[in-house]
């Protein structure tokens, strides 16, 4: 069991790193809400930090799940970023959905100061991360894959690295691409029930459960 911190106990964080101590792990969440991360130490029997920093030191791997490039540079940059905290050869992975530009660049910024950074963005929505079933996609050295993938494990139904930096980043691009895909086919075909006089939602119940049947359809029903 190693000492882990996470970085943004939201949504989907909260019961990713929820999973990661009842597994075991030594966890410590930042939060910039204070209170919330507070919270889910309560919840959770694991311990808050008021910095990025504070919550890295001592952290054999560094996991963050914040809102959007500019949130994921202000917890690992700065005095009170977590590089500031992290020991030499630790591990930071990003579970943010972000460009490949800031994975680039904070992956740069992480070598230098002798840690390693592997993009690792997550797809599967709150169910998935409750549930440990996420599906994780990586880029980043392969030694560093390699030493996070037991954590990773904890909450992941698969987890897999695509190859260097920025490929789990693109990765997530192409997951995007053809969620947008579902969603247009999956709007035009209530579009057509609605014009064609039929109940939306008997429609998407019955073609849920025959070759129509996506993880979509059953997940997002209007």
């Amino acid at each position: 069991m190693a000492k882990q911190a996470f970085l943004g106990p939201g949504v989907m964080g909260a019961p990713m790193a929820g999973n990661l101590q009842g597994a075991g792990h030594d966890v410590t969440v930042f939060n910039r809400t204070e209170s919330k991360a507070q919270a889910w130490a309560m919840k959770y029997s694991g311990s808050s930090a008021s910095t990025p920093r504070e919550a890295a030191v001592g952290a054999d791997f560094v996991m963050s799940c914040v809102g959007n490039d500019d949130d994921l540079r202000s917890v690992c940059l700065g005095p009170d970023g977590a590089f500031a905290g992290m020991a030499k050869d630790s591990v930071f992975v990003d579970h943010t959905t972000v460009s490949a530009k800031v994975t680039g660049e904070l992956y740069g910024a992480a070598a230098k100061a002798g840690i390693s950074f592997v993009d690792a963005p997550i797809s599967g929505g709150q169910a998935g991360a409750e549930n440990a079933a996420l599906s994780i996609m990586c880029g980043g050295d392969e030694a560093a894959f390699d030493s996070a993938l037991p954590v990773l494990t904890v909450y992941s139904k698969i987890c897999r690295r695509i190859g260097e930096t920025g490929a789990g980043q693109m990765t997530k691009m192409c997951n995007q691409i053809a969620i947008a895909g579902l969603v247009q086919g999956l709007s035009e075909a209530l579009h057509f029930a609605q014009k064609a006089g039929l109940d939306g939602r008997a429609v998407v119940e019955v073609i849920s459960q025959g070759a129509a049947g996506r993880w979509r359809t059953e997940t997002r029903r209007c």
